[in-house]
């Protein structure tokens, strides 16, 4: 299999690199295509891929395209490579966009997918979340499970849940980093030095999503198992709680999909 990334920004090379690092496909085996051909042979050069120096002979050399360009590109593109879509996989990561919007941009004989990926797809630890309403033969959907499987969570959603997981999965990493950071200050306020704060604030995030995985209790129970009656942490969430942590999350989700 041939895979072709049709714009090579943040999202497409996180999700290079973990193709290539967790052995899913041979980096001799992925293209690119991007707006400014200098800055992407630098790119593809790191990585050891193929650059393209137009969006058609990108599309023209992989079975599966990916439409990583920005939302407002993705009509123009399409039209510009359509010629070379015939008999392959489209697969759109563009925000905003479904099977329903992007069926009618797309020649008859390829078939297409909306997903929306995260960037944590690079080290292996992704989500991509999967529209459930596609043209993909199951053969197809087994292809692409099986490339993207091992570096991501495979996450099917209707259609009209699209905004809401693409939120979720796609926007919450910086909620994440901004919780490492914020711990992390906490840490260095108290004595502790900025990089050892830093990993033990991002371990303490990997860890408690592994333990999660793993026995899949409810959040609440794992806060539970922590707080000791009278202890310190429950002093802690009792602030949290206070201060509308919960609330806070709930309400920049809500700001995004509001914008939307």
């Amino acid at each position: 299999m041939k895979l072709s990334f049709i714009g090579f920004g943040n999202m497409a090379q996180s999700m290079a690199r973990g193709l290539i690092d967790f052995h899913c496909l041979p980096a001799e085996d992925i293209y690119a295509s991007a707006a400014h051909f200098d800055k992407l042979q630098q790119t593809a050069g790191q990585l050891n891929i193929h650059a393209c120096p137009d969006n058609l002979e990108a599309a023209a050399a992989g079975d599966v395209i990916i439409l990583a360009v920005k939302p407002y590109m993705i009509e123009e593109v399409a039209q510009e490579i359509r010629s070379a879509l015939v008999n392959k996989i489209v697969v759109c990561i563009a925000a905003g966009f479904n099977e329903k919007k992007l069926r009618p941009l797309l020649p008859d004989g390829c078939e297409s997918l909306c997903v929306m990926p995260n960037t944590p797809i690079r080290v292996g630890k992704g989500i991509m979340v999967w529209e459930t309403a596609n043209s993909l033969t199951p053969d197809s959907q087994a292809k692409l499970a099986g490339l993207f499987g091992p570096i991501a969570l495979i996450a099917p959603v209707d259609s009209a849940h699209m905004d809401i997981a693409g939120t979720i999965a796609g926007c919450s990493p910086a909620f994440a980093a901004m919780f490492i950071e914020a711990l992390s200050d906490a840490g260095v306020k108290h004595g502790l030095q900025r990089a050892q704060a830093l990993e033990m604030a991002a371990c303490v995030l990997q860890g408690t999503g592994a333990l999660f995985m793993a026995d899949r209790s409810h959040p609440g129970v794992m806060k539970d198992s922590v707080c000791s009656p009278g202890g310190t942490t429950i002093r802690g969430v009792s602030q949290l709680e206070k201060d509308g942590f919960r609330g806070d999350i709930i309400d920049a989700v809500d700001a995004i999909m509001g914008g939307r």
